[in-house]
């Protein structure tokens, strides 16, 4: 890759560079809202340093997120097989080496990027305050434990981690997806054929979380799915992962005839882009907690989300404003659950809780939601 020449102001001077662009390296393995929200630290580097060259390295699943993204020049593929053999591990930590980075920033900081990090030479290496790992990293950023803006933990902290960089330009807290044209008019013909009717409310519904502990027991959505039905004479499109039908049909099963009129079960996203693109032609996502939230709010679709009670609620629910973003969880409810206790050390009584989260209360609070939308 042929390096370009730098304007003598077009970079802050903490960087340290003088005749060449910065190579710069992200990392955040692992899961589509993490990759989503790290996104804005490649954004705010490229619009800070406009000529280094920003590489992000994700897990493949989660590349649909940022696919077209400006601010990203290439992004690094850390795949399966990296975790299941040492050897394919050891040849791509070599392939790292040799790209000669000049910084990384280690969003993900476990043992993993701790070795890359480490591996990457690089001159400037910056992530969390870990005891374990503070000697690989010339700078270490502690974790705010209060939000201080609308954005939420997720995105402060991450943030923080360019605060030695020292950016020139106000930095941006929004992530965003970047749809084309074709992607939203495939979309809008999809639900066409489908018989969708435009003079009608549709919501995406996030029926199932990633797992049983960040869903919402069945009886309880199905509620709520009546309620949707009922209060809105709206038409839902379910989401749910093609493993995770079973359970999508056993809750649809669980609703009134009603509202299994109304639930369109055959229009599937066959991929993350069209899932993303479908929703953007929705009024609304209503439902669990997890990347589906996360990626309707980065194409400015209103979200209401359920939070799994133990969830920190403070860490992920960004942008809420009570009208186009709006969350509920059980620590509004039965607040005393909470008293001294860290939400993940809730994490094995889930189930529990959840059935604590009675659906009176959540439709309540979603009446004002869809009032708005």
């Amino acid at each position: 890759m042929k390096k370009t020449k730098l304007d003598s102001e077009s970079i802050n001077p903490p960087l340290g560079w003088v005749g060449e662009a910065p190579k710069i390296l992200v990392i955040q393995q692992k899961m589509i809202g993490d990759v989503l929200v790290s996104s804005l630290i490649c954004e705010n580097l490229k619009l800070n340093y406009p000529e280094a060259k920003i590489h992000y390295l994700v897990n493949r699943f989660t590349m649909p997120v940022i696919e077209n993204n400006p601010f990203i020049d290439e992004v690094v593929v850390f795949e399966d097989k990296y975790r299941s053999s040492k050897l394919q591990f050891y040849k791509f930590l070599k392939g790292i080496n040799k790209a000669n980075y000049d910084v990384v920033i280690d969003a993900y900081g476990k043992l993993e990027s701790n070795l890359i990090t480490l591996f990457s030479g690089a001159k400037k290496r910056i992530s969390w305050n870990k005891n374990y790992s503070r000697f690989i990293y010339t700078d270490v950023i502690k974790t705010k434990n209060k939000s201080e803006s609308t954005a939420g933990l997720a995105i402060e902290n991450r943030l923080k981690l360019l605060k030695s960089l020292k950016m020139g330009l106000s930095i941006r807290n929004r992530p965003k997806i970047y749809l084309t044209d074709n992607e939203i008019d495939d979309a809008k013909c999809k639900l066409s054929n489908s018989k969708i009717d435009n003079s009608r409310p549709l919501y995406m519904i996030s029926i199932l979380g990633s797992g049983i502990i960040k869903s919402y027991p069945s009886d309880y959505m199905a509620k709520v799915l009546d309620h949707i039905v009922d209060f809105k004479n709206a038409q839902l499109i379910l989401n749910f992962m093609p493993s995770q039908e079973l359970e999508a049909k056993a809750i649809y099963n669980q609703c009134k005839s009603i509202t299994k009129k109304n639930i369109h079960f055959d229009i599937k996203a066959n991929n993350l882009r069209e899932f993303i693109a479908l929703t953007s032609q929705c009024d609304a996502l209503i439902g669990n907690e997890g990347g589906a939230v996360n990626m309707a709010k980065a194409i400015n679709i209103p979200t209401f989300t359920i939070f799994s009670p133990w969830i920190d609620k403070e860490t992920w629910s960004s942008f809420e404003d009570g009208i186009n973003n709006v969350s509920v969880h059980l620590d509004e409810l039965k607040p005393e659950y909470y008293e001294n206790k860290a939400y993940k050390k809730l994490k094995h009584l889930s189930l529990d809780l959840y059935e604590e989260l009675d659906p009176e209360f959540v439709i309540k609070k979603l009446n004002d939601f869809l009032v708005q939308h």
